[in-house]
């Protein structure tokens, strides 16, 4: 199945082209206009955007919303993650904030909604992948983006362990994140 996926995140793109498979993820046309993600849960942001795409393409479209939930910080940064350092934060600036703020060792958790929006059948569904994990002392690991760095998967991982998220290998990184858990459950119900 053909899938348009409603975001301009290259990173995210390219992960779902792979967890995915074998369904084809088309990128979002650049004139496709996306709403501000202004809901208060990941859910209500996925659905603006695949909502929105889907209006304006007249096909079905997936859309996700993630972040990282802090316990230290009562769920914070939560569905402003991409953002918690400010509007226009970088990744480096996020996870900054995070160290700064969190303690090492206390809990987080990765948190993902996929929306699917088929404008032709007018359904809706929404699934969702979580990754539980601590938060690291330091940055380690060029792989992945965001959070990546600091956060330590709870998931066994091969050795060696006590591995970032950012150290493990693509395969092993979907095998056990909350966009890989969110995309299989997607996958499943598209029977792929």
């Amino acid at each position: 199945m053909k899938l348009v996926l409603s975001t301009r995140n290259a990173h995210k793109a390219e992960e779902f082209e792979k967890l995915l498979a074998p369904h084809e993820v088309a990128p979002l046309p650049d004139e496709v206009v996306l709403p501000p993600e202004t809901g208060t849960t990941f859910a209500e942001n996925a659905l603006g955007k695949a909502r929105a795409a889907a209006q304006a393409l007249g096909v079905t479209v997936i859309a996700d919303d993630s972040g990282v939930e802090s316990a230290a910080l009562d769920g914070r940064p939560g569905v402003y993650s991409a953002r918690f350092a400010g509007e226009d934060a970088t990744d480096q600036e996020n996870l900054d904030k995070l160290l700064a703020e969190a303690p090492a060792g206390s809990a987080l958790a990765y948190v993902c909604v996929i929306a699917l929006v088929d404008p032709v059948a007018g359904t809706e569904e929404v699934f969702e992948g979580r990754c539980t994990g601590t938060l690291a002392a330091e940055p380690r690991g060029d792989g992945g983006f965001g959070y990546d760095p600091a956060f330590l998967p709870d998931d066994e991982i091969p050795a060696p362990a006590g591995r970032t998220m950012a150290e493990l290998t693509p395969e092993e990184k979907g095998a056990i994140s909350h966009r890989g858990r969110a995309a299989a459950l997607l996958r499943e119900h598209l029977g792929g």
